[in-house]
């Protein structure tokens, strides 16, 4: 049997991380599915609560959008359903009009502190397998 090429090697090795992308976000989100969140929405909490240590602390959606694996639009969604839910307020950017500005209410950082020790757990259990 011939050896593999680089391009086969490069090709096995992404399907790998793919599948173990695949396989942790279904286990985060099983985790976190009797909390109302899916893994993406505990991800966002999870920036906002790393970037806005204090309650009223803000971060720009801009900055967000370039730590998740999401679109604009997508991300937009989200937030605007985070918002829906109570665990985020959003303001507009006062310096430039384009911008958004968002933070975690004290519903959302309890529901983050809350949720944590499972995104955790469940890291653990498909990154520690």
């Amino acid at each position: 049997m011939a050896a593999k090429t680089t391009g086969a090697r490069l090709e096995e090795q992404w399907r790998d991380i793919l599948s173990v992308h695949a396989r942790t976000m279904c286990e985060i989100d099983r985790a976190l599915h009797p909390y109302g969140l899916g893994a993406s929405d505990f991800e966002v909490l999870d920036i906002l609560a790393t970037e806005s240590a204090e309650a009223g602390d803000q971060c720009r959606v801009q900055n967000i959008a370039g730590r998740v694996h999401l679109s604009q639009s997508a991300l937009s969604r989200l937030i605007g359903r985070l918002a829906k839910d109570g665990l985020v307020e959003r303001s507009v950017c006062e310096e430039d009009r384009r911008g958004v500005w968002v933070a975690l209410t004290r519903k959302g950082r309890d529901l983050h502190a809350e949720a944590l020790p499972l995104q955790r757990a469940a890291l653990a259990r498909v990154l520690n397998a």
